[in-house]
């Protein structure tokens, strides 16, 4: 692959619905009060006329985006939906005529008659798709193939649950597998028997009907998504289940005060990298590969892309550069060599370190500055917080930094969320959170790049064989969070 070339590839398609860019950021208090308003409407299950226009009138008294407002009101008709186990319903027209009870004692002898005529129309009815019915069944080509009967009956009879926790306990068990994967083909569930697959390849274990499986649903372009990931979405589905989430939140808070610190520290110690000016690149107009996917990666994650510099020298790929706003700097390691699958698993992988609640990892790699930071957010919080004195000596100045950057709202919040910290039991592990906003980074690469195979190769190479994130991918990519959010984004096989 040369290094200039066109991008053809990392393109969004016409149709793609840009979403608003949230990272960790909560809804707006005018659409807090609209969800309030939504709440009470959906108590009973049904929409009524009135409600409508009592949800129209709300909207525009608040002056908020409709299309947003849809958004929420999905989410939220959903949840509502999957908790009480009912479907919402709307009610905009009343019966037809003809359907309409019949009032029989103001209608006399009149009402009677009009009672038998509705039955006998109803009875004719039914007669009529009884008939419908018996000319469909009489033109339905019937093949009988009981080869396997047993075996299939058993494959689809075992519980996708009790074999995926398997996977997940030794993801380099081809068996594990395997067993998977004929559970979802017994099933017809094509598109996961597919992602099951596609594992077994990636651990050069696929039988010749695992790979046919593989190849034959294999799309040899990049995802073309119909909208972008969710900030729910990415909660509910792709962060790891080992990045806490309240850990998240208070790292968040403090995340600007932090990139300023560091910003400060490196420049004092003369370490400070800044990219020249005149390598500074426009994706709308950039030829090279490794640059455009950027732009398309971010809008497919629910990201803002950040600015972007090429240095063809750098001995790097895709490089986080602390800046005000943070940068990313394009190396020479992603500018060759690569195929696309590749570079959409690098730059999803990259970008997600944007993500407010996990940029801090970007910032510090290593688990004890990660401490010292949470200690000093957790002080802010609680200025008496009860700690030893050389900790308190060496977190306390990064408290006070960080308290003279913070808004008055921010320094609230983390009053909240060291409140919350202490009623769940006040312990984290910091270095399990630091993998887990890792594995979720790898997460979303693999999600962009869609070819476990290739994801496993990359990975491999870093960590050698079998190494903690790639067997984490093989779990995630045969669990029901990676299937529901392929349904989410339009990707699932028997979607297209």
């Amino acid at each position: 692959m040369s290094e200039i070339e066109s991008a053809e590839g990392f393109e969004l398609r016409e149709e793609f619905r840009h979403s608003q860019v949230f990272g960790n950021l909560g809804l707006g208090p005018l659409e807090t009060q609209y969800e309030e308003i939504f709440a009470e409407v959906l108590e009973d299950g049904v929409i009524t006329q009135d409600e409508r226009a009592r949800l129209d009138k709300a909207a525009d008294n608040l002056g908020l985006d409709r299309g947003r407002l849809y958004r929420l009101e999905q989410a939220m008709v959903a949840a509502y939906q999957q908790r009480h186990h009912v479907k919402i319903v709307e009610h905009f027209e009343e019966p037809a005529a003809s359907l309409q009870p019949i009032d029989m004692q103001a209608a006399g002898g009149a009402g009677h008659e009009m009672l038998l005529s509705q039955i006998e129309q109803l009875r004719a009815r039914v007669r009529e798709l009884e008939a419908e019915l018996v000319r469909v069944q009489a033109n339905v080509n019937v093949e009988v193939d009981l080869t396997d009967l047993e075996s299939v009956a058993a494959d689809a009879t075992e519980d996708p649950d009790e074999a995926w926790r398997r996977v997940r306990r030794d993801p380099t068990q081809p068996a594990h597998i395997r067993a998977l994967y004929r559970g979802y083909r017994a099933r017809e569930e094509l598109d996961k028997a597919w992602c099951v697959a596609q594992a077994l390849v990636a651990l050069g274990a696929a039988t010749g009907d695992e790979r046919e499986c593989y190849e034959r649903s294999r799309s040899t372009t990049l995802i073309a998504p119909r909208g972008a990931l969710s900030h729910e979405a990415w909660h509910r589905y792709l962060f790891h289940p080992e990045q806490e989430p309240l850990t998240g939140q208070i790292f968040a808070l403090v995340a600007p005060a932090a990139l300023l610190g560091r910003v400060s520290a490196l420049r004092r110690q003369g370490h400070l990298h800044q990219p020249p000016p005149e390598t500074r690149q426009d994706p709308a107009k950039a030829t090279i590969t490794a640059i455009r996917a950027i732009p398309w990666a971010a809008a497919l994650l629910g990201l803002a892309p950040p600015p972007i510099f090429l240095e063809k020298d750098r001995d790097t790929g895709y490089e986080h550069i602390p800046a005000v706003p943070p940068q990313t700097v394009v190396g020479k390691r992603v500018l060759t060599g690569l195929k696309h699958a590749d570079l959409a698993f690098l730059i999803g992988r990259h970008l997600a370190y944007y993500r407010q609640e996990n940029y801090v990892k970007a910032l510090f790699s290593a688990v004890p500055d990660l401490e010292d930071l949470f200690l000093a957010a957790l002080t802010v919080g609680n200025p008496g917080l009860p700690i030893a004195a050389d900790m308190k000596q060496r977190v306390g100045p990064i408290a006070r930094a960080i308290e003279a950057i913070l808004e008055p709202a921010q320094t609230d919040a983390l009053r909240a969320c060291f409140l919350r910290f202490v009623e769940e039991g006040g312990r984290t592990n910091l270095q399990r959170w630091s993998q887990g906003v890792e594995k979720t980074a790898c997460r979303a690469g693999m999600l962009l790049a869609n070819d476990l195979p290739a994801a496993h190769a990359l990975l491999e190479r870093e960590e050698g064989r079998h190494g903690e994130y790639a067997k984490d991918l093989i779990a995630f990519c045969t669990s029901e969070p990676y299937f529901a959010l392929r349904r989410e984004l339009g990707i699932a096989i028997d979607q297209n």
